[in-house]
C-alpha cells in the first residue's frame, strides 16, 4: 500500500495543511496541487515584475515539513514550479540547506512550449485560430517524468504543467513499476488522483449536502490508500473534521470532467467503471476502473493578453428593478457610447430585495476602458435610478488574458528530469515515456483533450458511445420532456408529483473547463436515478438555468456513481480570466440547478 496524501487544492489553499498530513499520521508521499488555468496567468504577471514564476507559499509549507519528512521518508511532489519549476527546484534547495537539510531536489521540465511557433494554433474547443503571440504554453505532461525522479532517489520532486492525477500517477508507477500496458492500474490511480487533487472538496468542503459533514470548519485534507493493482481508499486522518463518504467522493469524481472517456498523458481512465463502497467512517473504496491507451496528442495550455477591461457595480433596491436597470444603463451610455468598447457585457444578479447591475467593459485600449467609463458612471449618481450607489470607485482598466487550449503531437514534446541540478542520462523519452503515446489532460475529449484538474479542463467527447452522450441530447433539441413531467410522470404514481427543489433529492457539484462549464448532477438510490435519467435531460437543464439557454449543453450518464455530467459550452466566454461573470467559474452552477423548481414523484421525497 502506498499513502498519498494532499495538502494544497489551489494556490492559496491552507498553510498548516502539509503540517497536519505530516504529523496527523502515516503519509508515504505528500503531494499539492497550487496550478489552474488562472494560475497560469497570474504566475506570468508576477514574473513580468520580476517575481518569483513559481508557487512561493510551496516554500512556506515546506519548510515546517521537510526535515520530518526526511526523517520518516516521505517523499514531496508538487506542480508547484509552475512556469520555473528550474528556479523553484533551486529554491527548495537554498532552502534545505539554510535548515541544515540534506535533501535531494528534482525538477521535471520539458512543458514549456513558449518558444515553438503556435501561430494560428486551433482551439481545441472551437477550432478558432489562435489570434495572437502566446505569454505561456505549456503541454500536460504525466506520471512517468516525476516517477523517474523518485527512483532516482528524489526526496522532493517540482513539476511544471503536468496532470492533477500526475501527483499521484507518478508515485504510483514508481512504487509498483507499472509499465505502459498497466492500463487498469494506471487508470485507478488517475481516478485517485482527480479524487485527492482539490483537497478538502473530496471530504466534505463545497459539499451539496453540507449538512452531512461534522466540523466541516476543521475539514481534514485526504489521502489514498493506493495498491498495486490501481484500487485505493479515500479516507483522511483521525480527529480531524470533515466526512469522506460514498457522496462527498461522487460529488469530486464529477468536478470539472466531460465524457466518461477521462483522457490523459499515461491513460485514458474509464469514469462509467468506477466503483464505490463504504468501506466503514471516512473510508471509501474506489475499484474497479478500466484504462484504455491514450490518444497521440497532448493538450497545450495556451495564454494570450487580450486586451484590457473594467466593471462596475451598481446596487438595485426595491421596486421596478428591470426599469431602474435600463435607467442606469441609457444615463451611462449617453455619456460614454456603449459601441465605443470592443465588448460590453451587462449582468443582473437578482437578490432578496435588491439586485446588483454588473457592466463590463472590454477594449484593446487601456485608456478608453479605463477612467474615461468607470467615471462616467459616478457622474450619473444624481441623474439615475432612485437609491442608486455602488460597490466598485473609479479606476482604472487592467489587463486581461485568454485561456486557449490546444493540441500538439505527444512526440514532438520532451519532458527532462534535473536532480540536483543535473539531468538524468536514462530519463523517460517523450512527454510520458508511454511507448509513444500521448495525452490531453484534464480536459477530456477523444481528439487529445481530457476532462481534470481546476486547471484547465476542456470538452467532452463528442463523438459519443454507449457510456457517453447520448446522441442528439443537446439544448438544441428544445425542451425535449421525458418521464417525470408534471403529472404524469411516468411512474405509475400519476399525480402524486410535488413542485420542490430539485436539490431536495439531488446533489450538484460545477465547475470551469475553459470557457465552458461542467455540471455533475447525483442521486443516492438507482430508483432516484431512473427518474433523473429521464427527467434530466439537456433541453430541461436549459429550462431550469435560463443563463444556459441558446448554448450548446453536452449530457453524459454515469450509471455507476448514479450521475448525469453536462458540459455547457461557451457559458464561460473565453475562460475564467477573460470572462465577466460574476460567477466566473462556474462554480455556483450547480446550486442554482439544485434550487430549481420541477415535479419529482412523491414516493421519491
Amino acid at each position: 500500500m502506498l499513502r498519498v496524501a494532499n495538502c494544497s487544492g489551489f494556490y492559496g489553499d491552507r498553510l498548516s495543511a502539509a503540517r497536519e498530513m505530516v504529523e496527523g499520521g502515516p503519509i508515504d508521499v505528500l503531494t499539492g496541487d497550487w496550478l489552474a488555468e488562472l494560475t497560469m496567468l497570474i504566475l506570468a504577471g508576477n514574473r513580468a515584475k520580476g517575481r518569483p514564476g513559481y508557487a512561493t507559499t510551496f516554500l512556506t509549507q515546506l519548510e515546517e515539513v521537510l526535515g520530518t519528512c526526511l526523517e520518516r521518508g516521505v517523499k514531496v511532489v508538487s506542480n508547484a514550479g509552475g512556469l520555473d519549476p528550474v528556479g523553484c527546484a533551486e529554491a527548495v534547495r537554498e532552502l534545505a540547506g539554510r535548515l541544515g537539510l540534506p535533501a535531494r531536489v528534482a525538477c521535471v521540465t520539458g512543458d514549456d512550449l513558449t518558444g515553438r511557433d503556435l501561430a494560428g494554433a486551433p482551439n481545441a474547443d472551437t477550432g478558432e485560430p489562435l489570434p495572437a503571440p502566446a505569454l505561456t504554453a505549456n503541454a500536460y505532461l504525466g506520471g512517468r517524468p516525476i516517477a523517474a525522479a523518485l527512483s532516482a532517489g528524489a526526496d522532493v520532486v517540482v513539476t511544471g504543467r503536468v496532470t492533477d492525477a500526475a501527483l499521484v500517477t507518478g508515485p504510483g508507477i514508481w512504487r509498483y513499476g507499472w509499465g505502459p500496458g498497466d492500463l487498469d492500474a494506471l487508470a485507478g490511480s488517475v481516478v485517485a488522483g482527480h479524487v485527492i487533487e482539490c483537497g478538502c472538496q473530496a471530504t466534505g468542503g463545497n459539499y451539496a449536502f453540507f449538512g452531512e459533514v461534522p466540523d466541516l470548519a476543521r475539514c481534514g485534507f485526504p489521502l489514498v490508500e493506493l495498491e498495486a493493482d490501481g484500487s485505493c481508499v479515500v479516507t483522511k486522518h483521525p480527529g480531524t473534521g470533515g466526512l469522506v463518504s460514498v457522496g462527498t467522493v461522487t460529488a469530486q469524481l464529477l468536478y470539472e470532467i466531460g465524457s466518461p472517456r477521462y483522457l490523459g498523458p499515461d491513460v485514458v481512465a474509464r469514469f462509467d467503471t468506477i466503483r464505490l463502497e463504504q468501506r466503514g467512517p471516512d473510508r471509501v473504496r474506489v475499484s474497479g476502473v478500466r484504462g484504455e491507451a491514450p490518444p497521440d496528442t497532448l493538450k497545450v495550455a495556451v495564454n494570450y493578453l487580450a486586451g484590457y477591461r473594467n466593471t462596475m457595480t451598481l446596487v438595485l433596491t426595491g421596486l421596478d428593478i428591470e426599469a431602474k436597470a435600463r435607467l442606469a444603463e441609457e444615463a451611462i451610455w449617453s455619456r460614454v457610447p456603449r459601441e465605443s468598447f470592443d465588448e460590453v457585457h451587462v449582468e443582473l444578479t437578482p437578490l432578496a430585495g435588491t439586485a446588483l447591475l454588473r457592466i463590463t467593459v472590454m477594449d484593446a485600449d487601456r485608456r478608453r476602458a479605463g477612467r474615461a467609463f468607470s467615471s462616467a458612471v459616478v457622474e450619473t449618481g444624481l441623474a439615475s435610478y432612485p437609491g442608486f450607489y455602488g460597490l466598485t470607485p473609479p479606476g482604472d482598466a487592467s489587463p486581461y488574458g485568454v485561456y486557449w487550449p490546444t493540441l500538439v503531437p505527444a512526440e514532438t514534446v520532451r519532458a527532462r528530469v534535473l536532480l540536483d541540478g543535473r539531468e538524468l542520462p536514462d530519463a523517460p523519452a517523450g512527454p510520458v515515456g508511454n511507448a509513444g503515446h500521448g495525452t490531453g489532460h484534464d480536459t477530456g475529449d477523444g481528439t487529445g483533450v481530457a476532462p481534470g484538474d481546476d486547471a484547465g479542463h476542456g470538452h467532452g467527447d463528442a463523438h459519443g458511445d454507449a457510456h457517453g452522450i447520448v446522441p442528439g441530447d443537446t439544448a438544441d433539441d428544445g425542451p425535449d420532456h421525458g418521464p417525470g413531467d408534471g403529472p404524469g410522470d411516468g411512474s405509475g404514481h400519476g399525480a402524486r408529483s410535488a413542485r420542490v427543489a430539485l436539490g431536495t433529492i439531488a446533489g450538484a457539484r460545477s465547475g470551469d473547463k475553459g470557457g465552458n462549464a461542467n455540471l455533475g448532477v447525483w442521486v443516492g438510490t438507482a430508483e432516484r436515478f431512473d427518474w433523473l435519467r429521464g427527467h434530466l435531460t439537456s433541453g430541461r437543464l436549459a429550462e431550469l438555468l435560463p443563463s444556459t439557454a441558446g448554448l450548446r449543453i453536452e449530457r453524459f450518464e454515469l450509471p455507476n456513481l448514479l450521475a448525469l455530467n453536462f458540459v455547457v459550452h461557451g457559458l464561460l466566454g473565453r475562460g475564467v480570466a477573460a470572462s465577466p461573470r460574476l460567477d466566473a467559474q462556474a462554480k455556483a452552477l450547480g446550486e442554482e440547478l439544485r434550487a430549481a423548481l420541477t415535479d419529482v414523484p412523491r414516493h421519491l421525497l
